[in-house]
């Protein structure tokens, strides 16, 4: 630093280099295919997937000697032999409709009571005050650990003596009963989120519990409800361990219809090719209609 005439002059510091952190093999790797690499993979893996689903259906559109001649891989050369005179056949044939009535009947009280019972239960754990709240959260919790197998001999011993054996009553009961654990644990956590602030605000403007909860929670709640009627849709539609303990001829769903066509009959490929594609395309319809309620919601219900 110099001094002349009065002014002064302050030298310009060195130029300082750029120190870069030496990165491990692994982190070039992942950085180096987290690009359309991974994407064209994900997009192929998905294909495959899906070329079972697409096999079904192409051999529900084609006739019993058609599909026992050659592969569902033909129609691509010869489609003018589709045909929906299977599905003509599955609707005359009355144990399926039957059975797919069942199902609707079983699915939809199974899942509305779980997001009902189970909300209700999550925002009384969540934000109100009660004896034991605590432990009876952790008891809750802790049935998510209880199999199934367990309480089949038990509750099918109940219901034969209440007289709900067979019937399409008990299978809702047994539905919902094993559905509210996870109900009330995912919901809980989402209702846990909700800035007090936010419900300290809505009292004040005098509403009460129950409004406060239709109000101003449930709005809120869009997410995680989504998430969890998709989660209970899927396990209720597509079970059929309870539906053969549970219940008989008229009250079977079509899982148990379309099991029972195979151990009768075998090679009935017309009504069981485009019953099974019913049987999966109705959950695939539901989960892809809410994909993105589903996804928001597991990532806000998981953790607190």
């Amino acid at each position: 630093m110099t001094t002349d005439a009065g002014s002064l002059t302050t030298a310009a510091p060195p130029p300082v280099t750029a120190v870069r952190a030496k990165r491990s093999l692994g982190s070039r790797l992942a950085e180096s295919v987290s690009g359309g690499l991974v994407r064209v993979f994900l997009l192929v893996v998905g294909l495959f997937w899906l070329v079972p689903t697409i096999g079904l259906l192409l051999s529900s559109l084609r006739t019993p000697q058609d599909v026992a001649a050659s592969g569902w891989w033909t129609v691509f050369t010869e489609p003018s032999k589709l045909t929906f005179e299977s599905y003509e056949k599955l609707l005359e044939n009355g144990d399926i409709t039957d059975s797919l009535v069942n199902t609707v009947l079983i699915t939809v009280p199974a899942t509305v009571l779980v997001v009902v019972i189970g909300a209700l239960a999550g925002y009384a754990f969540a934000w109100m005050d009660f004896p034991g709240r605590d432990w009876w959260f952790l008891a809750v919790v802790g049935l998510l650990v209880v199999p199934v197998q367990v309480a089949l001999i038990p509750i099918a011993e109940l219901f034969g003596k209440l007289g709900l054996f067979g019937s399409v009553f008990g299978v809702i009961l047994f539905h919902t009963g094993f559905g509210l654990p996870f109900a009330v644990f995912l919901l809980r956590n989402f209702f846990a989120e909700i800035p007090r602030e936010l419900l300290e605000a809505a009292r004040l403007d005098g509403a009460g519990e129950l409004r406060l909860f239709v109000r101003v929670v449930m709005p809120l709640a869009g997410p995680a409800i989504a998430s969890l009627g998709i989660f209970q849709f899927l396990w209720v539609w597509n079970d059929m361990l309870i539906a053969l303990v549970f219940t008989d001829s008229g009250s079977q769903p079509i899982t148990v219809a379309l099991q029972t066509q195979v151990r009768q009959f075998g090679n009935n490929i017309d009504v069981l090719a485009p019953g099974a594609f019913i049987s999966m395309v109705v959950p695939l319809v539901v989960f892809f209609a809410f994909q993105r309620q589903f996804v928001s919601g597991v990532m806000a219900g998981a953790v607190k």
